[in-house]
């Protein structure tokens, strides 16, 4: 423990110019009301800011709050303990703090310190740069405002999830068909050029208007035999491509053919392709798709919408 100071019956709080007296070693208070100088024969700094903090009627972790020193800290300036504190520029201002929100002066319990731990040897710790200056409450984000971020942030995290997970990035795409095996368009079968087989529905003839309409958020690439591209995009849900009539054998690349819809001159063709397998060089011309429609239903007809 440091050596003790002269005590007095009572503490009374430090007021500006407040100073040490050498010869006596203890604290003369200058009333401002002109009275004669008050000697405050005081504790240690800690038994000083202990005394001080109980007459205020506060705790520790009172302290500790309104601070926002550790409490740790705190309870080693009480006990004087200069061995667990950082360091000394630290040690005075957490002393500073503490004085202050007390109703002690600050710089004059910063004075005290510094000198008991002079004493003590704790002078070689570190140049004293600057003060501890501690965080101020009102700079400091309500805890609420960090769960609220926090919240956002997993929305955000799950939502991109669920895009990832229902809509393939056009590059993935681009080497998912590169690496599987394309899916041409079909043709009819050369045995039977001219077959005309009677049904509800009459095929259509190899010209004709063909729409892609999107059931689902999907990407599709169009392009024409020389790979200029016709249309590229992300279509939501109910949004329609026309593919243009003089189109060269135009194609498509997707990864989620079962969200398209194809009509032609308003009547719905077999889908393209199977939900979860990317698809690419499939004509969507109205003859390459009649000639699939030739394969896949030797009957001749279309289903009606």
């Amino acid at each position: 423990m440091p050596p003790k100071l002269a005590f007095s019956s009572q503490i009374r709080d430090v007021r500006k110019g407040s100073q040490i007296d050498p010869a006596k070693g203890v604290f003369v208070a200058e009333e401002t009301n002109e009275d004669a100088n008050v000697e405050l024969n005081l504790h240690s700094t800690g038994e000083l800011l202990r005394r001080a903090r109980e007459q205020k009627n506060l705790s520790l972790d009172d302290v500790a709050k309104k601070t926002r020193i550790p409490l740790r800290h705190l309870e080693s300036l009480e006990s004087g303990d200069f061995e667990a504190l950082p360091g000394r520029t630290y040690a005075i201002g957490f002393a500073k703090s503490y004085a202050r929100t007390v109703g002690l002066v600050d710089a004059t319990i910063g004075s005290q310190l510094r000198a008991e731990m002079d004493e003590q040897g704790h002078g070689a710790y570190q140049a004293e740069v600057s003060d501890y200056a501690p965080a101020n409450p009102s700079s400091i984000p309500p805890r609420y405002l960090a769960w609220t971020a926090a919240g956002i942030g997993a929305l955000v995290l799950i939502g991109y999830l669920v895009w990832r997970t229902l809509i393939l990035n056009p590059g993935d795409l681009e080497l998912a068909a590169d690496s599987e095996p394309a899916m041409p368009a079909e043709t009819a079968s050369p045995d039977t050029p001219g077959q005309t087989v009677a049904g509800s529905n009459p095929m259509p003839s190899g010209q004709g208007t063909v729409v892609l309409t999107a059931t689902e958020p999907v990407w599709m690439k169009i392009y024409d035999a020389e790979g200029e591209r016709l249309f590229e995009d992300q279509m939501a849900a109910g949004e329609t491509f026309t593919v243009p009539a003089d189109a060269d054998d135009p194609q498509i690349l997707t990864g989620r053919p079962a969200a398209l819809t194809v009509t032609i001159d308003g009547q719905v063709v077999p889908q393209l392709g199977s939900a979860e397998r990317t698809i690419k060089d499939v004509g969507v011309s109205a003859a390459a798709l009649l000639a699939r429609e030739t394969v896949n239903n030797p009957d001749g007809d279309l289903p009606s919408e």
